[in-house]
């Protein structure tokens, strides 16, 4: 049986992609940081830090895992997208890969973004072989740096090596402060909600089909970048439209009251053709029963919030 290791497995995306493999009858260990990791049937939790060289190589060593998904990385909201902490996650990252590979490994996937593109000139759906690498901030730097140096390793060292390049999630479990959980639960407890021209057109997919997509990936035997998108674009305002519909309140919305965020592209969509013809994946959730069952999700959690702004 294939044994993987998996980075973050307890984040946002980490816990439905530990699903998935535990579903297929995996063999899968997962490293966190956390002393008490969710409780999930079939997986093995490992508590460790990854910026414990020693302790991660002597790890790695005895699990000796023939694949390697890693998910982990600074993600704090907001913060992430400067933090000073992306340089040492490539460090951190590359190290994690040397033990994988000098432990035996021979497929690993990791975790890259949109924001490796070049935002500032864009035509149409953003493309893996034929769109410009131009990170505007720390953080997509951070990820086009690792993905270059890695995949160069990982071709001298004869490991296959795929980079799961994501856009626009949104699902339960999801940072609270984020778009989609922010509207939910701003409408769930009748608070006024302040948003921009709603203009932007960007690419949401399912969390659960995001971690499908992965697993499939590390399935296959595709290397090199591949978009994890939906490859249907909405604009923001029209996503607001649904969870209206959903949730109704639409009196408590005050359109164009947040000015635009400087530098922020109007159109921000994937090519999805390397994910659907090459890996084979096609996404489960349409857009319309992706919100309504993130919707029930949090209204169950029945949460206190703060207004949004």
């Amino acid at each position: 049986m294939t044994r993987v290791l998996v980075t973050g497995g307890g984040g946002f995306i980490g816990l439905p992609v530990l699903e998935r493999l535990v579903g297929e009858g995996r063999e899968v260990d997962a490293l966190t940081t956390r002393s008490d990791p969710p409780e999930l049937l079939g997986v093995r939790w490992h508590q460790l830090d990854l910026a414990d060289d020693a302790a991660l190589e002597q790890l790695i060593a005895t699990l000796a895992p023939q694949r390697l998904v890693h998910l982990a990385w600074c993600t704090d909201h907001g913060h992430f997208w400067h933090a000073p902490e992306n340089v040492l996650w490539v460090q951190r990252s590359l190290r994690l890969l040397h033990a994988f590979v000098r432990s035996g490994g021979r497929r690993a996937v990791m975790l890259g973004t949109c924001a490796e593109y070049d935002w500032s000139s864009l035509g149409g759906a953003l493309s893996e072989a034929t769109s410009e690498l131009a990170p505007a901030t720390l953080y997509g730097a951070a990820k086009d740096a690792l993905r270059r140096v890695a995949d160069a390793y990982a071709r001298q060292e004869g490991v296959e090596f795929a980079w799961a390049r994501l856009f626009f999630l949104y699902g339960p479990r999801e940072d609270p402060r984020r778009l989609v959980p922010s509207v939910i639960r701003a409408l769930l407890a009748e608070q006024p909600i302040a948003t921009g021209s709603g203009e932007q057109l960007r690419d949401f997919m399912h969390v659960d089909d995001a971690a499908g997509a992965v697993v499939a990936l590390l399935d296959s035997s595709v290397v090199g970048a591949v978009n994890i998108a939906s490859g249907a674009g909405v604009t923001v305002g029209e996503l607001l439209d649904r969870l209206l519909q959903l949730l109704g309140g639409p009196e408590l919305v005050h359109r164009g009251a947040l000015p635009e965020r400087p530098g922020e592209p109007r159109l921000l969509l994937a090519d999805v053709a390397r994910l659907r013809d090459e890996v084979g994946f096609h996404p489960r959730w349409t857009l319309a029963d992706g919100l309504a069952a993130t919707a029930k999700w949090w209204e169950a959690q029945q949460a206190p919030v703060s207004p949004v702004r």
